[in-house]
C-alpha cells in the first residue's frame, strides 16, 4: 500500500488538467451562448435559440465536472481510506443526464416549432456567427474529448462528445439557413428534431457507460492478460488465477490475485515472491495488488499426478467449464480441493456444478470434496 503515495502525485496532475480543460469549456460555451442568444432573438430562429440554451447547459456540465473532480481529489481519511475518486462517476452521470435532458427539451421545442412554424429572418452577421460557432465547437469538443481520454475522465469525454454534437447542431442550423435563403425552404425545425433524437441516444449511451462504471464492469481483456503475464514472469509462479480489479476512481485501481506455487516453498520465500509480484505489477500497470493468495501444488508424486489427471479429465469433460485450478489432494486424510470456473452462458450453473461434483465423488467415493464454484472474473 506504500505505492499509494506515489500514485496520488499523478492524480494531482490529472486533477489540474481536468479543471483547466473544464474552465476553457466554460469560457467558450458562455461566449457562444451569449452570441447565439442575440442571433436567435434577432432572427426569430428557434433552432439558434435552443442552441444557445444548449451551450449554457454545456457550461453547467463543465462546472459539475470541476466540482466532481475537486471532491474526488480529496485526500483519503478514516471514513474513506481509499479516497473519494468514485465521486467522478457521479459527476459523469449528472453530465450524461444533462445531455439527455437537453436532447429531450430540444425535441419538444422542435416539434412545437413544426406544429406552429415561425418564419426566420437570417442576416449575414448571424450566419457568420453560427459558422464561427461550428468551428469553435469542433475545436473545443475535439480538445476536451482527447484530454478526457488521456486522463481517463468520463466527465470530460462526455462533455467533449456533447460539444461535437453541438457542432453538428450548429452546422445543421447553418445549412438550413442557407437553404432558406436560397430556396425559401424552412427545414430547421425538422433538422432540430432529428438531431435531438441523436443527442438523446448519445445521452442514454453515456448514462449506460457511467452506470457500468458504478456497478463494476469487466476490465479490458488486454489489460487483464497483460497483468497475468507480468505475474507469471516470476520464476516461482506456476499458475495465475482469479485476478480481480477494483476501481476507486479513474487511474486508482486495486487488485487481488491467486498464484499457484510448489508446496515446498517456505513462508519467507513466499513473502519475497509476493513483494516481487506486487512491485512488478505496479511498475508495469499502475495497479496496487492488495492481496496475493496462494494455491499449493502437490502433484510431485506419481499417485498425486494420477489423481490430478483423473479429476481434470472428469471436470473438463463437461460443456461450460472454462477453467479448473487450485487442485490439491491429501490421500492420507482423503481430502480433495478444486476450484471450477463455469461460463456465464450456462443457464443453470448450480445444477451443472452439482453434476460435476457428483461425477468426481463417484470416482473418489472415500474422499471428502471441497469443490468451489468460482466466478469468471
Amino acid at each position: 500500500m506504500g505505492y499509494l503515495t506515489e500514485d496520488m502525485a499523478g492524480l494531482e496532475n490529472r486533477e489540474k488538467t481536468i479543471v483547466r480543460t473544464s474552465f476553457i469549456g466554460i469560457l467558450v460555451n458562455v461566449l457562444l451562448a451569449a452570441f447565439k442568444a442575440v442571433v436567435g432573438l434577432i432572427t426569430h430562429s428557434i433552432a439558434v435559440t435552443l442552441d444557445a440554451v444548449n451551450n449554457l447547459s454545456d457550461a453547467m456540465s463543465s462546472v459539475i465536472t470541476i466540482v466532481g473532480t475537486k471532491l474526488a481529489g480529496k485526500s483519503p481519511d478514516s471514513k474513506h481510506p481509499l479516497g473519494y475518486g468514485r465521486i467522478e462517476y457521479l459527476s459523469a452521470m449528472i453530465v450524461s443526464a444533462l445531455v439527455l435532458y437537453a436532447g429531450i427539451t430540444s425535441l419538444v421545442e422542435s416539434v412545437k416549432s413544426i406544429i406552429h412554424p415561425e418564419t426566420p429572418d437570417y442576416s449575414t452577421v448571424s450566419l457568420i456567427i453560427i459558422a464561427a460557432a461550428v468551428i469553435a465547437k469542433v475545436l473545443l469538443g475535439t480538445y476536451v474529448r482527447r484530454t478526457g481520454k488521456r486522463v481517463h475522465s468520463a466527465s470530460l469525454e462526455a462533455s467533449g462528445s456533447d460539444a461535437l454534437f453541438d457542432a453538428i447542431i450548429s452546422a445543421s442550423v447553418l445549412l438550413c439557413a442557407v437553404l432558406y435563403l436560397l430556396f425559401g425552404l424552412s427545414l430547421e425545425s425538422y433538422a432540430g428534431a432529428i438531431i435531438s433524437i441523436v443527442i438523446i441516444r448519445s445521452g442514454i449511451g453515456m448514462l449506460r457507460d457511467t452506470l457500468d462504471d458504478i456497478l463494476g464492469k469487466r476490465y479490458d481483456e488486454e489489460l487483464l492478460s497483460a497483468i497475468r503475464q507480468t505475474v507469471a514472469k516470476d520464476p516461482e509462479v506456476h499458475g495465475v488465477y482469479d485476478l480481480i480489479l477494483h476501481a476507486y476512481g479513474p487511474d486508482l485501481n486495486f487488485g487481488s490475485v491467486h498464484v499457484e506455487v510448489r508446496d515446498t516453498m517456505t513462508a519467507p520465500e513466499i513473502d519475497l515472491m509476493e513483494r516481487r509480484i506486487a512491485s512488478m505489477v505496479f511498475k508495469d500497470h499502475g495497479i496496487v495488488l492488495t492481496s496475493i493468495s496462494i494455491y499449493a501444488m502437490n502433484d510431485s508424486t506419481p499417485e498425486m499426478k494420477s489423481i490430478r489427471d483423473t479429476v481434470m479429465g472428469i471436470v473438463k469433460g463437461f460443456d461450460g467449464v472454462l477453467q479448473v485450478h487450485a487442485f490439491s489432494a491429501n490421500p492420507e486424510k482423503k481430502i480433495l480441493t478444486l476450484d471450477i470456473v463455469l461460463d456465464f452462458a450456462v443457464k443453470d450453473r448450480s445444477a451443472l456444478f452439482s453434476q460435476i461434483r457428483e461425477a468426481v465423488q463417484q470416482a473418489f467415493p472415500d474422499f471428502t470434496l471441497y469443490l468451489t464454484l468460482d466466478i469468471d472474473f
